[in-house]
């Protein structure tokens, strides 16, 4: 089994695909605005009870964490230095070990990426522009955000910001 989450500015969103890439579950919660904590506390809660739907209703055999993969994105980049969140609309995350926090308190690696990016590999690998060797993506809500994708895969670029029209370091 396979769970993505969306983190967003107003709404955190949780879906778990079956080997097949079905949808077998879906649920979505308000973004604890402003509050890098109670963010945490809302993945990790959403994490939780995706993954008790699914040992109920006999997806996987229990909860343990080698029985689900874990994807995110989020509304910025980790940087490549720090490995703490930056360039995010959400700036409650900027700074913060979002990673390292969530994977403490799942006990299980998470594969996390911009939400662009995340947007760009999806549309390239088996959305609109499925068949296209470059793709770029535009996401327009709460905050605004671009990727671009070569064959596929998510170009990051040495800042972690490829794509990124509005977030360029200046010399």
């Amino acid at each position: 089994m396979r769970l993505g989450i969306d983190l967003g500015g107003t709404k955190i969103e949780i879906i778990a695909l079956n080997n097949d890439g079905e949808v077998v579950f879906r649920h979505r919660v308000e973004t604890p605005q402003g509050d890098y904590q109670q963010t945490v506390t809302a993945i990790v809660n959403l994490v939780e009870q995706t993954r008790q739907f699914l040992v109920k209703q006999s997806f996987i055999k229990h909860s343990a964490t080698d029985q689900v993969t874990i994807g995110m994105s989020i509304p910025g980049a980790i940087s490549l230095k720090t490995g703490r969140v930056k360039n995010a609309n959400s700036v409650c995350l900027i700074g913060q070990p979002l990673q390292a926090d969530l994977e403490q308190q799942l006990q299980q690696p998470i594969r996390i990426n911009n939400d662009a990016n995340c947007l760009t590999v999806s549309e390239a690998t088996d959305g609109a522009a499925t068949g296209c060797d470059v793709v770029f993506g535009v996401i327009l809500g709460t905050g605004t955000g671009g990727g671009i994708a070569i064959q596929q895969q998510a170009i990051i670029g040495a800042n972690a910001i490829a794509g990124e029209w509005g977030h360029n370091p200046m010399p």
